[in-house]
């Protein structure tokens, strides 16, 4: 029987290495990115084409290769951070590994030019799917200019199962943002297809953070540090009032990387705990650094995910300190008008030495009077209540129809549970519910969750027959979206205008709204595109129809009537036609039940 298992060829065992090291263009961003911060890059410009399929470009002014270190820089194993086991526990650069450029180089074609300072020529290196193509001497600047092209070019099927250009362009912006946020002393710059994206000066932190996410976030954030002896943490996190339910900047990082940590998330959401509403949470950008031996940062490919030695002290010192923060914020004098604790000011007295107390004036009144006696019998005496009367009897006809012919025919049998009284229709319990008699018991109505269903078809009529009505502001406000909401706006423009939006584009990052749908408050507009665009970007939507119905969703729900709202008779029976006007009127669109009936039978068990 012959041999069966074999060495795999190299440029094979790099392509299957690349897949574990780069997922999609973002990690080739991330890893170029990283390596200019550790050669010391005071100064790094990102150009991206075709959202980095064609071409990622990382251009730095750091201390650059020499011909033998820009070869061996692309074997596998190879770095310049790693000597013996202990370093491995002393970790402060980000790669660190030795796989990322031999990887890069398995699935595309590479250039690599560099100087190091003091030598009058560089090197120029070419690299295409694992061969060395080309090797010579190059007149360039002091640093490097890495290029990377075609990405996946030789393994087809990755390339196949690469998003569409807007998504993958917005994970390379995440990417881009979490490797800024962590070095303000360096100045970035990144362009797309040639239109300049980001120019990030360098500063101190809080500047850094404006910078990239609009100027409103500086009034939005709340300083937080503390120094104990396992760890230092600052940063930022949002103040209260600032909460939203989506499209939250989170970010932590721990000695200069960036970190996912659901354990520590918790701790700054339980900070929060009964200061905001329930679903909604804050932006934060905190920082961690500790002692690199109490951390394991390798046990993830893309060394997100990062393990601690002592990660419940961290967790409580976490929690104290944002808890702190929040309290400090939040400690505004308030002026008490209990009169028992009132003082009496004294009266001063001119003739002498002495004060004297004021005496309460007195004030007389004629119990007898009444303005509207002569009026009495001068009204005017017309039908208007006969009118009305009638009005109102039509108008409950209407509704009874739309209604019962929603109920099963045992209900529609008997409809004289609508009363020409329209005082007698509808019971409102805890401002929620909405309950109406049937003949065989009692349905009650989620107000909310019934608002919601309306609200969510007649947004997707709006986007599907590109048509809607609008309502102008009376003073257009201005909205500042980051470079992520800009990258998603541009391909939805159209469907944001469909819904009832009217935007004009202001220069730079901002745009005026002048008109929202008629169907929603004019509150805050600014929020409700944000929240729209969140929505359509969340948990990787894709496909225009599943973004409709995330935007129609996330507009429904902001502007839907709220828990505790009191309605009217007159409200209430609107409410009720319109749901049962739907062909769908049971559930929301994200399945949550909108009315239940309870029958007689279930009614009398419990008597």
């Amino acid at each position: 029987m012959s041999d069966i298992i074999h060495l795999l060829p190299d440029h094979i065992a790099n392509q299957i290495a690349a897949g574990e090291v780069i997922q999609r263009p973002a990690s080739v961003v991330k890893e170029l990115m990283e390596n200019s911060v550790d050669a010391g890059a005071k100064n790094i410009s990102v150009n991206i084409k075709d959202a980095g399929r064609t071409l990622i470009q990382v251009i730095d002014d750091g201390k650059g290769m020499t011909e033998t270190d820009a070869r061996m820089a692309f074997e596998r194993h190879a770095t310049s951070k790693i000597s013996s086991v202990d370093d491995l526990f002393s970790l402060r650069t980000m790669g660190f590994r030795g796989e990322a450029l031999a990887s890069i180089a398995a699935v595309a074609q590479v250039e690599l030019r560099t100087r190091v300072n003091g030598s009058d020529l560089g090197t120029r290196l070419a690299i295409s799917g694992s061969t060395l193509d080309l090797v010579e001497s190059d007149a360039c600047p002091q640093g490097s200019v890495m290029s990377v092209k075609n990405l996946f070019y030789n393994v087809p099927a990755r390339r196949k199962f690469l998003k569409s250009n807007e998504t993958e362009f917005r994970n390379i912006l995440a990417e881009f943002e979490r490797v800024v946020l962590v070095n303000p002393d360096i100045s970035f710059s990144l362009y797309h297809d040639d239109a300049l994206v980001y120019e990030l000066p360098s500063g101190l932190l809080r500047q850094r953070v404006s910078d990239v996410f609009g100027k409103g976030m500086n009034q939005k954030l709340l300083s937080l540090e503390v120094e104990t002896s396992l760890a230092k943490i600052r940063g930022f996190t949002g103040s209260l009032d600032s909460v939203k339910k989506r499209g939250n900047l989170q970010f932590f990082f721990v000695n200069g990387r960036y970190m996912r940590h659901p354990y520590f998330h918790k701790a700054v959401m339980q900070a929060y705990e009964q200061l905001i509403p329930t679903g909604e949470s804050p932006d934060y950008f905190i920082y961690f650094t500790l002692d690199p031996s109490s951390i394991d940062v390798n046990i993830h490919p893309t060394k997100t995910e990062i393990k601690f030695e002592n990660e419940r002290p961290l967790w409580q010192i976490l929690f104290s300190v944002v808890r702190e923060v929040l309290a400090k914020s939040n400690s505004v004098p308030t002026i008490d008008f209990d009169s028992s604790g009132l003082i009496e000011m004294p009266v001063y007295n001119p003739s002498g030495k002495d004060f004297l107390t004021a005496e309460k004036p007195k004030l007389s009144r004629n119990e007898d009077y009444n303005p509207f006696r002569d009026l009495t019998d001068k009204r005017p005496q017309d039908e208007w209540k006969a009118l009305y009367e009638g009005f109102e009897k039509d108008k409950t006809t209407t509704e009874t129809k739309i209604f019962a012919s929603s109920l099963s025919s045992e209900d529609t049998a008997d409809t004289s549970f609508f009363k020409n009284d329209v005082s007698n229709q509808y019971f409102q319990y805890k401002s929620r519910f909405i309950i109406t008699p049937l003949k065989s018991g009692l349905v009650i109505i989620d107000q909310h969750r019934a608002h919601v269903r309306i609200l969510y078809e007649r947004f997707m009529e709006y986007i599907n027959s590109h048509g809607s009505i609008s309502q102008k502001l009376l003073f257009p406000e201005i909205v500042e979206f980051t470079a992520g909401e800009l990258s998603l706006l541009s391909s939805l423009a159209d469907d944001i205008k469909y819904l009832g939006f009217d935007l004009d584009f202001m220069g730079g990052n901002s745009y005026a709204i002048n008109a929202v749908p008629s169907d929603v408050s004019t509150g805050n507009p600014a929020a409700l595109v944000k929240d729209i665009l969140a929505a359509a970007a969340e948990n990787g939507v894709s496909g225009k129809e599943k973004k409709h119905e995330k935007m129609a969703m996330s507009l429904a729900k902001t502007t839907a009537i709220k828990v505790g709202k009191p309605l009217s008779q007159e409200e209430m029976g609107t409410l009720i036609a319109s749901l049962f006007a739907l062909e769908n009127n049971g559930l929301t669109p994200d399945g949550q039940i909108i009315l239940t009936i309870l029958s007689d039978d279930e009614l009398l068990k419990r008597l």
